[in-house]
């Protein structure tokens, strides 16, 4: 208790960085990220911002993985470099990945090489609105997919695919999942797509689509902002980059949450989507689980 006292007295260590880099006049920044999709809305943008705001010409690199890399554009800031070699929860070699770009860390002036938005970024809380960062070409990616533009959609992630990395189960069960979808097909609510990397479990039911391993992310963000006009979720990537997608689109948004001290809960503003209508769903003592499908269905089409 006393530590956390004590350390709301003390100075952001990252502003006091940015204070000092910004009287000597530098201005090159390398950021490595090797974690979370929804970090990028929830923590890099603050830290962005917050960069340009003692440094307004700052030069900003990213090193990241390849399958994050995509949601670095939604940023519209700095370059991107990728190492497809790395793996989430995974040691990574930042010079053998920079001399591969012909690189070297001293041709920078800042190197995070470990950011914390989570203790460096606490003053967005409830006033920063991330604004990702959409282009109207990425609308034309729903064309390779047959989805009648009539029907009614609703997506559904169901598994976060983040095991191990959380004290906590994030994903709701799969029997209630299968009888969300049940009770949708029997009254005749719409069609179900799926979205995740892996095909598994299955769900060889009707009026389902699976597209699990089939949407890069642009392509996923196109089918959910140009033909799902619901989306059910869990506190993942997925929801946080949705919910903070810089473009106006009818979408009802009901999120499934054992933890409502993270994620989008925690960041305490309003999505940039002023036609998103969020309805987060609290599983009673901080268990997923506990949330009854008869709450989702009626967040749903109530």
């Amino acid at each position: 208790m006393l530590k956390r006292i004590l350390e709301r007295f003390r100075p952001n260590p990252f502003d006091t960085l940015l204070k000092q880099v910004a009287d000597e006049d530098k201005s090159r920044f390398l950021i490595v990220w090797n974690r979370g999709l929804g970090d990028i809305p929830l923590g890099l943008y603050a830290l962005v911002h917050r960069i340009q705001s003692y440094i307004p010409h700052a030069s900003i690199t990213f090193l990241t993985r390849s399958d994050l890399a995509p949601a670095f554009e939604m940023l519209a800031v700095g370059k991107v470099l990728v190492d497809e070699k790395w793996k989430r929860g995974e040691p990574i070699d930042i010079e053998k990945t920079l001399k591969e770009h012909q690189l070297a860390s001293n041709m920078f002036d800042v190197l995070l090489e470990r950011p914390d938005p989570t203790k460096w970024l606490k003053w967005q809380l409830g006033s920063l609105v991330p604004k990702l960062n959409w282009k109207e070409e990425w609308d034309l990616l729903i064309d390779r997919y047959e989805l009648d533009q009539s029907e009614i959609y609703i997506g559904c992630h169901v598994q976060t695919e983040t095991g191990g990395y959380y004290g906590y189960e994030k994903n709701w069960d799969l029997a209630s999942w299968r009888n969300l979808f049940k009770r949708i097909s029997d009254q005749k609510k719409g069609k179900i797509l799926l979205f995740g990397m892996e095909r598994d479990p299955s769900f060889l039911m009707d009026d389902i689509i699976d597209l699990r391993g089939e949407t890069p992310l642009f392509e996923m963000l196109s089918i959910i902002k140009n033909r799902c006009r619901y989306l059910v979720v869990p506190d993942s990537g997925v929801l946080s980059i949705a919910y903070y997608i810089d473009a106006n689109f009818p979408l009802r948004v009901v999120s499934l949450w054992a933890d409502p001290r993270q994620g989008i809960l925690r960041q305490d503003v309003p999505s940039p989507n002023g036609e998103l209508d969020h309805l987060p769903l609290l599983g009673k003592n901080d268990r997923i689980a506990n949330i009854s499908v008869d709450s989702v269905y009626n967040a749903l089409f109530s």
